[in-house]
């Protein structure tokens, strides 16, 4: 059986749809549903069973699990970068993957989770996926440092030559339909541009950077899900690992793609960055996939205006989910 925790989420549902593929439905949903519409990701999906998450670490606190495990992806978490609530992070984030990245070792269980690249803070330092860099990253919100901490805490275990974990870029694609404020660009202009007819985005603080021309790595979903599928599949290759595009793309190239996949001319309007913001804007993120390929994932990616186009005209426009 393969657990998928937050599997209702964006990238955990787009992962089961991607299981699904491949033939498997032997698969158990741990999340917690609430009160957002993030359950209509799983109607299109076959699974086995679900397990609110809270009861799920239950029964791994108390070894009562009662059904044979072979591996736990664990996307589960809060990934909102604005959280405040740090005990609610520290204790969701960081405790609840101790938990479970132990009683994988533990019993010989695959584990992958979700790391983040906000634990790379404003990449001064770079983006390279070593083991032992965690110790010197700086990330520049809560929920890049709760990630960051359960890095660094397995690597002093000596956990991470036997677990996989994986640095998400700025991932976009179907299923995020839910996340509110946390939604990608690509989601988000689309709106404006279905409604309006214009995009907004931030103009730029910094001398290097002209407005719109900020860059960062998107990465399209569905190369998401398959680099981590790699992980599943390869049970040797653990530690640290960057999972993006590889090439960093401007605001504008992105919003170009948009306008370009929905068949509206370009028009972008800047709008002044907010000021509890400004110390936390990232202005550059690139994943370095060298690691990636290194260890044997060879799988050709989307182009940005690949993955915008497939989005845009196969799922946004039709308002579909993955699966339907």
């Amino acid at each position: 059986m393969i657990v998928v925790t937050g599997a209702a989420g964006f990238i955990g549902s787009a992962i089961v749809w991607r299981l699904n593929q491949l033939g498997k439905d032997e698969i158990v949903i741990v999340d917690e549903l609430g009160t957002d519409e993030k359950w209509k990701n799983l109607v299109p999906l076959n699974y086995a069973n679900y397990y609110n998450k809270h009861k799920f670490l239950k029964a791994i606190i108390e070894d009562k699990i009662t059904f044979k495990i072979d591996a736990i992806i664990h996307m589960g978490a809060n990934s909102s970068t604005t959280e405040k609530d740090a005990d609610h992070l520290m204790e969701n984030n960081f405790e609840y993957t101790k938990h479970l990245a132990s009683y994988c070792v533990k019993n010989g269980i695959r584990f992958i989770y979700a790391s983040s690249a906000a634990t790379y803070g404003d990449g001064l330092l770079g983006f390279n996926d070593t083991n032992e860099e965690c110790e010197k990253l700086r990330p520049l919100n809560m929920y890049g440092y709760s990630k960051n901490l359960f890095d660094i805490w397995a690597c002093k275990k000596g956990m991470l030559g036997k677990i996989a974990g994986l640095k998400y870029f700025n991932v976009y694609g179907p299923n995020e339909y839910h996340k509110g404020d946390m939604r990608s660009v690509v989601h988000k202009a689309f709106e404006q541009v279905r409604d309006k007819g214009v995009v907004k985005l931030f103009k730029s603080k910094h001398p290097d950077y002209k407005d719109g021309e900020q860059k960062r790595d998107f990465v399209y979903v569905k190369d998401a899900v398959d680099m981590t599928l790699f992980f599943l599949d390869n049970r040797d290759k653990n530690g640290l690992f960057n999972v993006g595009s590889g090439n960093a793309r401007t605001w504008n190239d992105l919003v170009t793609a948009l306008f370009n996949a929905v068949g509206k001319p370009v028009n972008i309007q800047y709008i002044d960055l907010p000021e509890h913001l400004t110390d936390k804007y990232q202005y550059f993120t690139e994943a370095n996939l060298g690691k990636l390929r290194k260890s044997g994932y060879d799988k050709k990616l989307h182009s940005l205006e690949e993955g915008v186009t497939d989005y845009v005209k196969n799922y946004l426009l039709p308002s579909k989910r993955l699966g339907e």
